[in-house]
């Protein structure tokens, strides 16, 4: 994949290269201080990913990002975790908090890959969900479809038209809203916390006003979801315990 760092620090530029270049599937177009001095690049070239910082002098990255017509794939990158729940708005791929670690560097480059192959796939959209039961769901992905328990899913991630589905041992991919598959799982059992996750309450182990945890995942409450979470999860089983 061919990309872009844009990034007013010049050691984050530098770390970014350094990252890029530890990853034979990524290719390092150029990197900007600038996002405007970016905009010839990404016009002009066949840019399949942008690592983007929000926090910057001259223009923030959330508002290129939305002046962007035809914008490749963001990876916000950024040393503010107050702005996760805006790039969620923005159907980012990811949210990197700096200073980055390789591994959750790859874990996003690879979010990046998985939906990339999507886009090419084209999948069908018709008969996602084949049939449903008080236990279980089967899912088209991949041209198969695919059983899925309803306590095995941990959280479910959407990205622009399409849902990921994170069970215990597997990711479950489906061209798919987030909007559609929240109408059919059970009520009580799964509530959104923003607008890209869903999270099944049996999983969360912690939460705080502004977060979710889960074992291997930290998911910010949007705002407007808050009161629901507070509502179906909070009153609805931990005050009944």
């Amino acid at each position: 994949m061919n990309c872009v760092v844009i990034d007013d620090e010049p050691l984050a530029r530098q770390g970014m290269a350094m990252l890029i270049g530890n990853m034979p599937n990524l290719k390092l177009i150029d990197s900007f201080s600038n996002p405007l001095d970016a905009i010839s690049t990404l016009q002009n070239q066949a840019i399949d990913l942008l690592f983007l910082d929000i926090n910057m002098p001259e223009m923030n990255g959330l508002d290129f990002m939305k002046s962007l017509k035809n914008s490749p794939m963001v990876i916000f990158t950024t040393a503010y975790a107050q702005y996760a729940l805006d790039s969620y708005e923005l159907d980012a791929i990811d949210y990197l908090l700096k200073p980055i670690r390789f591994e959750r560097f790859v874990k996003a480059v690879n979010k990046a890959q998985n939906y990339a192959a999507l886009l090419a796939s084209k999948e069908e959209t018709n008969n996602l969900i084949e049939s449903i039961s008080e236990d279980f769901i089967y899912i088209k992905s991949e041209r198969k479809y695919f059983k899925v328990f309803f306590k095995e899913i941990a959280y479910i991630e959407g990205l622009k038209d399409y849902v990921i589905i994170h069970v215990q041992d597997r990711k479950v991919v489906t061209a798919m809203n987030l909007k559609t598959i929240y109408e059919q799982l059970p009520p009580k059992r799964f509530v959104r916390i923003n607008k890209s996750y869903i999270v099944n309450t049996e999983h969360i182990l912690s939460f705080d006003p502004f977060n979710v945890y889960l074992s291997n995942i930290e998911i910010p409450i949007g705002t407007s979801f808050k009161d629901d979470f507070l509502k179906d999860y909070v009153e609805g089983k931990v005050m009944k315990k």
